[in-house]
């Protein structure tokens, strides 16, 4: 009988760690709902493996530990791309 109630017991202790496993994903949507209603527009949620160097503040740990949810305010630029431009072969004079 002893051996049973600390089975459970052991298994209650237990039960709180497996729950906080989420994937990253659905975590980070919560956070940005969350960071959305307190009225903050411009911000970014990157997520990035545990041991990665973060560059803002770090909000969530997901995935069983293994990822954690970098939080930055502010509008981040987007990547310059050029773009192709468009061509049609032919040189076009301008009228005089």
């Amino acid at each position: 009988m002893k051996s049973l109630f600390a089975v459970v017991a052991s298994m209650l202790i237990a039960l709180p760690a497996l729950a906080q496993v989420k994937p990253c994903e659905e975590l980070k949507s919560e956070i940005e709902t969350k960071i959305k209603n307190n009225g903050v527009n411009a911000f970014t949620l990157t997520i990035v493996g545990k041991d990665a160097a973060e560059d803002g503040k770090v909000v969530g740990t997901c995935d069983g530990g293994t990822n954690k949810i970098v939080y930055k305010r502010g509008v981040v630029d987007a990547p310059v791309v050029d773009a192709p431009r468009a061509t049609t072969g032919e040189a076009k004079t301008q009228p005089k």
